[in-house]
């Protein structure tokens, strides 16, 4: 239930154009502080994974890792996507609250 609800909002934000994607919007939102969370999918590559956790560590947003890409890309409507940002501050925590209930 939780997996399709952090989707779901993801979609939403998507739908409501508060959602970056793709690892070069991604990390420009980052820097322009522009995001509120970044995630990160389980099965991008660790050269991936270390890039969004150096900047989100500096930066200090939120990332997690969740879901394939396939996943991701699906709840927004597009192809494969190794990452998203949230730029909706309440969107952002709601998605939040359910990656840490999990």
């Amino acid at each position: 239930m939780k997996r399709s609800k952090v989707l779901a909002l993801l979609g939403l934000a998507m739908r409501g154009k508060n959602l970056v994607s793709g690892e070069f919007q991604t990390i420009e939102a980052v820097k322009c502080g522009d995001v509120m969370v970044v995630i990160i999918a389980e099965d991008a590559s660790d050269n991936t994974k270390k890039l969004f956790h150096n900047k989100c560590s500096f930066y200090e947003i939120p990332v997690y890792e969740y879901g394939t890409k396939e996943d991701l890309g699906r709840a927004i409507g597009k192809d494969l996507r190794s990452s998203v940002g949230v730029c909706d501050e309440g969107l952002a925590n709601a998605i939040i609250t359910q990656l840490e209930n999990r």
